[in-house]
C-alpha cells in the first residue's frame, strides 16, 4: 500500500515565487485560485510555515466578519478592542500575513467586499509591509476580482493560477508504469486524489465505490456547485460530452434544452473542464470538437455518473476491459507530454481532415506524427503502414514517426520511426 504526500512535487517555483514575496519589504497582494483538491491551502501554508506574525481564515457561506475577528483574537487578544469593521482589523493587522481563503464566499455573502478590499489597499495597506493573500476554488470568481472591471483591478502585485500536475509528477510514489497510467486516468494531477489512492488501483477503486462514505460519489457536484447555482445542465453537458457527443450540434441533441447551449460550454471551458479542439495545423474559431480535458471528471462520467443507482447498491464494479479502452484516451495525453518533452516542439494536439484522424501531430524544428495503441504485442509495421497512409491522404509530410504502445511484436529498424513502449515510458517517467 503506498501513501506518500504529494502536495508540493512541482511546486518549486510556485513556493519559492511565494516565499520570495512574502519577504518582500512592500505591500504584497497575491490573488492564488485554481479548481478545488489542487492543493492552494497547503501550498500557502507551506509558505507562511516559519512565519509568526501571520493570520489564516477560511471563510464560510455567512457571517464571515464576526468569524475572522475571532480568528484574529485568538493570535491576537488585543483584536478583542477592536471595531467589528473589516477597516479597523485591518488596520490593527498591518505588516502582518493575511490569509483569507475560499475568498469567493465573502463575495456571494456581499456584493461590495471586493469593493471595501478596493479601499483596504488604497488607504491603509498600500505604504506598509503588509501581505494580503485571497485563495479561491472558484475559478470565475477570482478571475473576475482582478479583472478590468473589478475594483482591485490593478492591486494585485501577483496572481497564480495553481494547476493540475504533469503525469511526469507521480514519478514521486515509486508506481509500476502501468499502475501509474491508470491511476493518472482516475486522479490526473490533482494531488489530494493521487493522495487517497492505492495499489492495486483496480482493487482500491472497486473498494472505494462501494464505501458509504466514498468521497467519488459526490466529488463532481461538489467541484461544479463553486462555480453554477444550477448545475443539471452542466453535468449532461459533461456526460454527453463523456459518450463521444464532441459537436455544438450532438451536445444540443443529447442535452435537449432550449436556447443557445455556447453559454454553457464556454463557461465549462473557463473552468478547465473541457477543451474545444480543432485539427493542430487550423486556426479557425468555429467547429471543432468538445472534449473533457479533466481526467477526474472524465472518468466520473464515464463510470460513475450512469451507474450511480448500482454503485449505492453496492452492485457495480468497473471492469478492466471497460477501463482499459477509457485509457486509450489518457495514453494519447500522456504520449503528447512525452513528445513535448523530449522534442524540439512548438504546437502538439490531434490532426483530422474529414474521416481520417491521427492521435499526434506536433509542429516545430521537427514535425512529428504519432499514433497510440493501449494494447500489448501491437505490431508495428501495420500501424506505421496506417499511419503513413492517413499522413498521405491529409497531404502533410513529417520528419518522425513515434508510435506508443503497451509493448510491440517486434522491433523496427527506421532512423525515422520511434517505437516507444511502457519500459521507455517508464525510463522517461523516473529520469530527471
Amino acid at each position: 500500500m503506498i501513501f506518500i504526500n504529494m502536495i508540493f512535487v512541482n511546486r518549486e517555483k510556485e513556493l519559492e515565487s511565494l516565499k520570495e514575496r512574502l519577504s518582500s519589504p512592500n505591500f504584497e497582494l497575491i490573488i492564488i485560485y485554481g479548481r478545488r483538491r489542487i492543493g492552494k491551502t497547503s501550498l500557502i501554508l507551506k509558505a507562511i510555515q516559519d512565519m509568526q506574525d501571520s493570520i489564516y481564515y477560511l471563510a464560510t457561506e455567512k457571517n464571515n466578519l464576526p468569524k475572522f475577528k475571532e480568528v484574529c483574537k485568538k493570535k491576537f487578544p488585543e483584536v478583542e478592542y477592536i471595531k467589528e469593521d473589516w477597516e479597523a482589523l485591518f488596520h490593527f493587522l498591518k505588516d502582518k500575513i493575511v490569509i483569507i481563503d475560499e475568498f469567493p464566499y465573502m463575495v456571494e455573502e456581499d456584493k461590495t467586499i471586493v469593493s471595501t478590499f478596493q479601499r483596504i489597499v488604497d488607504n491603509i495597506l498600500k505604504t506598509t509591509k503588509t501581505k494580503l493573500i485571497l485563495l479561491g476554488s472558484s475559478i470565475s470568481v477570482m478571475e473576475d476580482a482582478i479583472s478590468y472591471k473589478s475594483p482591485l483591478y490593478g492591486r494585485s502585485t501577483a496572481s497564480m493560477k495553481i494547476r493540475e500536475l504533469r503525469f511526469k509528477a507521480l514519478k514521486s510514489y515509486g508506481f509500476d508504469i502501468e499502475e501509474a497510467v491508470k491511476i493518472y486516468g482516475f486522479a490526473g494531477g490533482v494531488p489530494l486524489y493521487l493522495n487517497k489512492v492505492k495499489q492495486p488501483f483496480y482493487k482500491w477503486i472497486n473498494e472505494e465505490i462501494k464505501r458509504v462514505d466514498s468521497f467519488i460519489k459526490d466529488e463532481i457536484d461538489f467541484l461544479l456547485r463553486y462555480e453554477f447555482r444550477d448545475i443539471s445542465t452542466y453535468k449532461e453537458i459533461l456526460y454527453a460530452i463523456s459518450l463521444g457527443k464532441n459537436s455544438l450540434g450532438e451536445i444540443k441533441d443529447f442535452v435537449r434544452i432550449n436556447g443557445d447551449i455556447s453559454s454553457y460550454l464556454n463557461k465549462l471551458e473557463r473552468i478547465e473542464l473541457i477543451s474545444r479542439e480543432l485539427p493542430i495545423t487550423e486556426s479557425k474559431r468555429k467547429g471543432g470538437k468538445y472534449v473533457i480535458i479533466d481526467n477526474f471528471t472524465n472518468f466520473w462520467f464515464r463510470f460513475i455518473y450512469p451507474n450511480l443507482s448500482f454503485i449505492e447498491e453496492g452492485k457495480y464494479e468497473i471492469d478492466e476491459e471497460s477501463y482499459n479502452q477509457y485509457l486509450g484516451f489518457i495514453f494519447e495525453k500522456i504520449a503528447r507530454e512525452f513528445v513535448k518533452d523530449n522534442y524540439p516542439i512548438s504546437k502538439i494536439g490531434r490532426q483530422w481532415w474529414k474521416d481520417v484522424e491521427v492521435d499526434i501531430l506536433a509542429l516545430g524544428k521537427i514535425k512529428i506524427a504519432g499514433e497510440c495503441k493501449w494494447s500489448n504485442d501491437v505490431d508495428p509495421d501495420r500501424v506505421l503502414f496506417e499511419l503513413e497512409e492517413k499522413m498521405k491522404k491529409m497531404n502533410i509530410n513529417v520528419d518522425k514517426y513515434i508510435i506508443f504502445a503497451k509493448s510491440f511484436s517486434k522491433k523496427l529498424e527506421r532512423s525515422d520511426v520511434e517505437l516507444v513502449d511502457l519500459e521507455a515510458l517508464k525510463k522517461w517517467l523516473y529520469s530527471s
